[in-house]
């Protein structure tokens, strides 16, 4: 698959803005050492306008870059990883006439990838299967939020010509 120069700059805007709407509004968690962002709403926007790759790079770029530059670099490459498959799954379950159940499907499986991802790599940072338990309610949290606010967006930008 080519990526043309117009698919080229709508996931870099994409990619920024994801790493503005992480960046922007942060709720720390103290007891993850971590925060929940409205970034999610905008990987689900991507998914939904760019298509799974377009999404994927917009996911892991933005997310990362908030990651590095936010005071979280040592999160950076599991955040790319994580937020990269997460945009790429979503973009490939989301339907393209963007029929409503398929939808929120798509962003339900790529926030539960988001969740377990992010479980796995707590587990291996911190050396324990049982502390990164805790976050698994504040990323559902995020995800669902995210979903909600990305399916209020999406009404608005039906008619949008960048569709996959």
């Amino acid at each position: 698959m080519k990526f043309t120069l117009k698919q080229m700059i709508y996931t870099a805007l994409m990619a920024a803005f994801v790493f503005v709407a992480t960046l922007v509004i942060q709720v720390p968690v103290p007891m993850t050492n971590g925060y929940i962002h409205l970034g999610d709403s905008v990987i689900f926007l991507s998914a939904m306008l760019l298509g799974p790759i377009g999404g994927a790079f917009a996911a892991g770029i933005g997310s990362s870059l908030a990651d590095v530059l936010g005071g979280y670099a040592h999160w950076a490459p599991a955040t790319f990883i994580i937020k990269f498959l997460m945009g790429l799954i979503t973009g490939y379950l989301m339907p393209a006439h963007r029929e409503k159940f398929r939808t929120y499907f798509a962003m339900l499986i790529g926030g539960l990838w988001m969740c377990f991802g992010y479980y796995v790599a707590s587990a291996f940072m911190y050396g324990s299967w049982v502390a990164p338990i805790f976050s698994i309610p504040w990323n559902i949290l995020q995800f669902t939020v995210g979903a909600v606010l990305a399916a209020t967006a999406a009404v608005f930008l039906e008619k949008a010509p960048l569709s996959h």
